[in-house]
């Protein structure tokens, strides 16, 4: 199997034609850890970046030394070089929401659609919100051009797809066809129109179905008659974050784990952005494991340790076991064994000592072919993707001990994402 490109990370991030890095992916393999260490070393070689995050567990802010993260970019202390850098925020979906009603009617009218209780439902519940409000609120940061670099962490959704369907899907919702739907029911009015307006209705949330009645169509026609001019708009945007990130400056990094759900979710995500024209600038394999050790392969481990328990067993049979299964009395004297195995002359025995450090070993060999295992069989996956998608250039990260928790950790990852080959571990 051919050796795939490595990942030229620092390239990418000292590129000053780089200006959106959007990291994506399965959930669970480290997007917002690589996006947050990603904008740590930019920062430190000089760029002027801001992460975007989408991240319920609220690590990012931890680890960066920010007591809390929200929908307003929070400066990281002590991470750029000269020039360099870095700030940090947490998508608020609601209020990003709010925030585009702020911006596209006057006072009055962005009064009563805030207060609107239909509003309330779909800024806070509907399907596909937040990757909607993700790409809104990527355009807004790419429009301030207050930074030279954006990192976005794709929502946690069930699949890394979402964040490329969701503004489409959302965008067409809100657009002159949903007007019509939703101002049908007060022209045919009466009972044939709600029940026009509960199948209009069928592709709601849980949040939106609990509003039934007349008091809904209330709010509805209200909702509708504020945001009239505004829906065109939402299209018009999603559409434009669309162009944006297929346009140069723009680069995709699949982030993935070396496990076959999450590497055949990446090849599929690597074959829809190329479908979509959207530039992809490598894999980033997440957790790979690696051994000091490799020389020793796991059946040469595990057939020295069978040696060293067999040998163990052997002895322990022939010695004093065997004696007293046998009801013989043992031939040396009482001083003698003290002398050889008791502590109190000073001096442990050989015999034992041997025995000890012979478990031990066998432990360790045992150990040592358990991770080899786990070595070929991640080797096996990667090898997978690499036949399917022999072009796409990889970056590896080794395993940690333990989660990130700081910006030491975050340095770390950066430093390994930039030598793209795990070390050791």
């Amino acid at each position: 199997m051919d050796t795939p490109p490595r990942l030229a990370v620092d390239r990418l991030l000292d590129d000053p034609e780089t200006r959106i890095i959007v990291c994506c992916g399965a959930g669970g393999v480290g997007k917002t850890t690589t996006a947050a260490a990603l904008g740590v070393r930019a920062a430190g070689r000089g760029r002027k970046a801001v992460v975007l995050t989408i991240d319920p567990a609220r690590r990012l802010a931890q680890s960066m030394g920010i007591d809390s993260l929200d929908n307003t970019p929070r400066k990281v202390e002590t991470v750029g070089a000269g020039d360099g850098e870095l700030h940090a925020m947490m998508l608020d979906m609601k209020r990003t929401f709010d925030e585009i009603v702020e911006a596209h009617a006057d006072g009055e009218r962005a009064r009563a659609i805030l207060a609107n209780p239909f509003y309330q439902s779909l800024s806070a519940g509907f399907a596909g919100t937040q990757e909607y409000m993700a790409m809104e609120k990527l355009g807004q940061l790419r429009a301030r051009d207050d930074w030279d670099l954006i990192i976005v962490d794709t929502p946690p959704s069930r699949s890394a797809l979402d964040f490329l369907d969701a503004p489409k899907r959302l965008g067409s919702f809100l657009d002159g066809k949903f007007i019509r739907v939703l101002m049908a029911p007060a022209k045919v009015g009466g009972r044939a129109g709600m029940k026009f307006l509960n199948v209009g209705m069928s592709m709601m949330t849980g949040t939106l179905s609990k509003l039934m009645g007349a008091s809904l169509l209330k709010d509805v026609q209200t909702f509708v008659a504020a945001m009239d001019t505004m829906f065109g708009g939402f299209r018009t945007r999603a559409d434009a974050t669309f162009r944006l990130l297929q346009a140069p400056g723009t680069a995709f990094l699949v982030v993935a784990a070396p496990e076959p759900d999450a590497l055949r979710e990446a090849a599929y995500f690597v074959e829809r952005l190329a479908s979509e024209r959207m530039p992809l600038a490598g894999l980033v394999l997440n957790r790979v494991h690696g051994s000091g050790a490799d020389q020793l392969s796991a059946e040469r481990a595990l057939a020295a340790a069978e040696n060293l328990e067999e040998g163990g067993i052997v002895d322990q049979e022939s010695g004093k076991a065997g004696l007293r299964d046998s009801g013989a009395e043992p031939t040396e004297p009482a001083e003698t064994t003290r002398t050889a195995n008791s502590p109190e002359t000073g001096s442990p025995g050989t015999e034992g000592d041997t025995a000890v450090v012979d478990r031990i070993t066998a432990g360790l060999l045992r150990l040592h072919a358990e991770r080899m295992q786990v070595i070929a069989r991640e080797q096996r996956t990667r090898d997978r993707f690499t036949s399917l998608h022999p072009e796409v250039a990889v970056a590896e990260v080794a395993a940690l001990p333990g989660d990130v928790h700081d910006l030491a950790g975050l340095r770390a990852i950066g430093e390994r994402l930039a030598a793209g080959v795990p070390a050791g571990a």
